[in-house]
């Protein structure tokens, strides 16, 4: 190998490191600040703060759910249009400054109109940041580009988890923190990230920019469609079940303790589960993945009705339910990364990602009311059961995933 082709491999491979730490930090934000406000309502509610109640923390929680499925649609577009690089940028500036500003509220109004407008940069960033890895990186990793990437998610959430038992009393410095920090990152991202490859290939070539309608065209819309079903299912569960587990397992009659354990295993073995499904998609294929793991994650939560009086029986089923769940519904970010053509790759998972925070919102409020019911358990989790099995039949109806498609 020639000096100068050692370079530029040497060059390439520094761009994409940029790109993975960058995105993946990104990602990670998003993780702490989705947590944070479930963390901080107890504090709220209790010290009636801005006059908060239980119905205006539900509204604070909507509203910033709205928002990130706004702005996860919105951003497709603009990345296809105008680059990934200055889109994700601003997408972070955007969550940042707002997030600043949630503290100095003067009413619950207010509260909720900055989480909207903070939740409309955040949802831009997790497709902008999966957009970019899984161009960084060649298109035999791109699941495993996905899935690294949202181990960031979780990480986010560990780490707001731990900082709120310290800050509980002045929540307000959890939000500068992370405002803080994500301008930080913006800066490091102006100066460090690099655009797509395939972004700036595709306008040297000066190829057609295709508006968000085009997912419409007959060569797409089967599978838009699969993908939209299939993400709402996905992330239904992920949220549904990581707002209400703690409360079913105590419904099922499990001492508190162990109820609120079993989401922090959950969450562990998503992390597992994000690593090792990644690497299977890539060397077996993305679709019977996804399949597989759907169908796996419907078998264990279809487990977690049947009470046991093992504290590892339990431990493991919920450990493999968090392998296969939130997973599952990454690989399919990963699926839209390897089917849709660049110029589209991003409009179509930005509109997988928004509307699949649909299912985010519903998933909490069906679950709530099988509780308020008291039939949390076991029908909370034949609900969930039923939800994979469904993700599973509308992967089903999807091309094969092992080419592009044609748009």
């Amino acid at each position: 190998m020639s000096p100068t082709t050692t370079t530029a491999a040497t060059a390439a491979s520094g761009t994409a490191r940029w790109t993975v730490i960058l995105c993946w930090i990104t990602v990670l934000l998003e993780g702490y600040d989705l947590v944070v406000l479930g963390a901080i309502i107890p504090t709220l509610l209790k010290t009636e703060y801005l006059g908060f109640t239980a119905v205006d923390a539900t509204t604070v929680a909507t509203m910033s759910l709205v928002g990130v499925a706004v702005g996860a649609i919105g951003v497709g577009p603009l990345s296809d249009r105008f680059g990934r690089r200055i889109v994700l940028i601003g997408s972070v500036v955007i969550f940042s400054v707002f997030t600043l500003l949630v503290p100095l509220s003067t009413s619950v109004a207010m509260f909720a109109g900055l989480r909207f407008l903070a939740g409309l940069g955040l949802g831009a960033c997790m497709p902008a940041s999966l957009t970019m890895m899984s161009e960084a990186l060649s298109a035999d990793k791109r699941a495993r580009a996905s899935t690294l990437t949202m181990t960031g998610y979780h990480t986010g959430a560990v780490i707001i988890s731990l900082l709120a038992v310290y800050f509980a009393g002045d929540w307000k410095v959890l939000f500068y923190v992370l405002g803080l920090i994500g301008l930080v990152v913006a800066a490091v991202q102006w100066v460090k990230l690099p655009e797509s490859a395939d972004f700036l290939a595709r306008v040297e070539a000066k190829a057609e920019k295709l508006p968000m309608k085009a997912l419409l065209r007959p060569t797409l819309l089967r599978t838009c469609v699969g993908v939209w079903v299939t993400s709402f299912m996905g992330l239904l569960l992920v949220y549904g079940l990581n707002t209400w587990l703690p409360q079913l397992m105590a419904a099922a009659g499990y001492p508190v303790p162990h109820a609120v354990a079993q989401l922090l295993i959950l969450n562990a073995g998503g992390i597992v589960g994000l690593i090792v499904g990644g690497y299977v998609a890539d060397r077996r294929g993305i679709k019977g993945t996804i399949i597989a793991w759907f169908g796996a994650g419907a078998v264990f939560l279809a487990l977690l009705s049947v009470k046991t009086g093992s504290d590892v029986v339990l431990g493991i089923t919920v450990f493999f339910t968090g392998v296969f769940v939130f997973s599952a519904q990454v690989l399919v970010y990963a699926y839209v990364t390897q089917v849709f053509p660049t110029e589209l790759r991003g409009t179509a998972l930005g509109s997988a990602s928004g509307i699949g925070r649909i299912g985010s919102i519903v998933g909490p409020v069906i679950t709530g009311a099988l509780v308020a019911g008291g039939v949390g358990h076991p029908w909370g989790f034949y609900f969930f059961a039923a939800v994979g099995m469904l993700a599973l039949l509308a992967v089903v109806t999807l091309p094969k995933g092992d080419k592009v498609l044609t748009a």
